[in-house]
């Protein structure tokens, strides 16, 4: 486990996916991350690599060819390697092996970089192309963040408040966690979306035409408050597992298959393609008051 920590927060990460694990407010005495309650939800925060979300019979095609691939891809269940550490910062490194190539085949350095910075902590993803042809991948984050933040009060309590008021409308995903390609509106008032134990009966909330780019967890109670940036993510995924206490804001870039759509990896919806030599870049921010 590496410790990262500043004046404000102290934070956790294991080398499994390069996963955040802990970010504790200091100030506030708040643990924020979900601790992975294996009867619930095993996770805490899961980095998504190569491919975001499920894919169709677990395939993914790659120039004619295909592979096997899980959901959400292989970094999560990988063991990443430290490259780098200080009292503040931390990286992480997911580079191509055997194992790797044999089910997705391009040559590359996949990185996760955290760094508390000013008063809050930015992730950063990395992918670097060591390959001789473009790379296509997704790549995304899953952190769940524990609700409500103290013992006695209720989710019910709590609400998300975006950034800009929007008219939000999910996109429906079926009981194998494929778009269906029908919308739904998800009813707001002002900038708000209260949680509700039933929110997520039907699965994540999936917004792929929001204008903001923040959201925070808020509480009627109280003014304590966690905030997500993602300035670089076109996509967001709100989920929780109903019943639990806990909600994910998920900055995507990428999402999962359509049903009865399976495609070669380049058409994939919400695809990036990082071209021979080229070095890609993406954070997004976590912070709490």
């Amino acid at each position: 486990m590496t410790i990262i920590e500043n004046d404000l927060y102290k934070v956790a990460i294991r080398n499994q996916g390069g996963e955040l694990t802990s970010f504790y407010n200091k100030s506030t005495g708040v643990e924020h991350v979900w601790q992975a309650d294996a009867s619930v939800w095993p996770w805490h925060a899961p980095n998504l690599f190569p491919v975001v979300g499920g894919l169709i019979n677990n395939e993914l095609t790659v120039d004619g060819k295909t592979y096997n691939m899980p959901r959400h891809g292989f970094t999560r269940t990988s063991e990443l390697l430290l490259i780098e550490s200080s009292p503040v910062s931390a990286k992480f490194s997911l580079p191509n092996c055997e194992k790797t190539l044999a089910i997705y085949p391009y040559k590359f350095d996949f990185q996760i970089h955290y760094d508390l910075i000013d008063t809050a902590l930015r992730i950063t993803y990395k992918l670097i192309n060591h390959d001789r042809k473009p790379i296509y991948f997704s790549v995304g984050g899953h952190p769940a963040f524990n609700v409500p933040f103290h013992k006695g009060e209720k989710y019910e309590d709590y609400y998300l408040e975006f950034e800009l008021d929007e008219k939000l409308e999910t996109h429906q995903l079926s009981a194998d966690g494929f778009f269906t390609g029908e919308t739904r509106p998800v009813p707001t008032r002002e900038k708000m979306l209260f949680l509700t134990r039933d929110l997520f009966e039907k699965d994540a909330l999936v917004f792929k035409k929001l204008r903001s780019r923040e959201v925070s967890i808020k509480s009627k109670l109280h003014g304590l408050s966690l905030t997500v940036e993602f300035p670089h993510f076109n996509y967001l995924g709100i989920w929780a597992k109903p019943g639990a206490d806990f909600v994910c804001i998920e900055p995507w870039l990428g999402c999962a298959d359509t049903e009865g759509k399976p495609t070669d990896i380049s058409k994939k919806e919400a695809i990036q393609e990082l071209k021979v030599g080229h070095v890609f870049e993406a954070a997004y921010f976590i912070s709490a008051e």
